[in-house]
């Protein structure tokens, strides 16, 4: 049997967000304990040029909802983008998988020839659903899990490989 779209979609999105939220919640235990203000965490970056966590939360989760949105046909939800807190951080990864959760897998499935075209910055570019899935959706979500996971524990916040990958 074949994997579908949704399969290869859903409950890969929901395995890296729910264990982004749990290391969050070991960076936000890890400022309590250490007494630092917790938007000194979601405020760094590994580099200058880099986004800190915060916007590495906030582009996972525009990852996940687009990616599930544009499959299915539906409206992308729109999220202001002001998140700077790990209660915020987390509150928003919670909208985010209520919302990929609640599309049903008939939406999704089939979806692999459909057009998806992006508009970017240097223009536009066209995908095939099965492409847009595992050419830019999966990549993307996992680099922003990935960089908002390596921040903290550049930071010190004591998470290892097994936080990252979560529930398999």
């Amino acid at each position: 049997m074949a994997l579908g779209m949704y399969a290869a979609t859903v409950p890969m999105m929901k395995t890296l967000l729910v264990a982004l939220s749990n290391v969050l919640d070991k960076g936000a235990a890890f400022a309590e304990a250490k007494k630092i203000d917790e938007k000194v965490l979601t405020g760094d970056r590994l580099a200058p040029d880099m986004f800190p966590l915060s916007r590495q939360v906030q582009i996972a989760t525009d990852m996940a909802k687009g990616g599930v949105a544009r499959l299915a046909g539906v409206e992308i939800p729109a999220y202001e983008d002001t998140e700077t807190s790990f209660a915020e951080l987390k509150a928003r990864i919670a909208k985010t998988l209520a919302f990929i959760e609640s599309i049903p897998a008939a939406q999704i499935d089939g979806t692999e020839g459909k057009e998806i075209v992006l508009k970017m910055r240097a223009g536009d570019i066209a995908f095939t659903g099965e492409r847009y899935l595992i050419g830019f959706v999966i990549p993307n979500l996992t680099f922003h899990c990935a960089t908002a996971y390596n921040i903290l524990r550049h930071n010190g916040v004591e998470i290892g490989k097994k936080d990252f990958l979560g529930a398999y």
